[in-house]
């Protein structure tokens, strides 16, 4: 089983929110996942996002892939944390 840490998305139409979440590549993009480990709302300026990061390292270390926009997310927000 490949396992992809993706974007799940929610909420009404023209006002995305999306859940960070850890599912089967085979799986629907809003459909059936393993885990939420964190959200982001680009609504929001500047957008909010709220990892765990802790669930983060942990499915990486067991070889989940992000996909190239919850990479970037993850990036960005590791780089703000060392800022602070």
């Amino acid at each position: 089983m490949a396992v992809k840490i993706r974007l799940a998305r929610h909420g009404a139409k023209k006002r995305p929110f999306y859940r960070i979440v850890v599912a089967d590549q085979e799986s629907r993009r809003d459909g059936r996942f393993i885990e939420i480990v964190g959200t982001y709302n680009p609504l929001k300026e500047p957008a909010v996002v709220s990892l765990n990061n802790d669930r983060i390292d942990y499915w990486l270390g067991k070889g989940a892939k992000p996909t190239d926009t919850v990479r970037n997310i993850i990036k960005k927000e590791k780089a703000s944390e060392t800022v602070l």
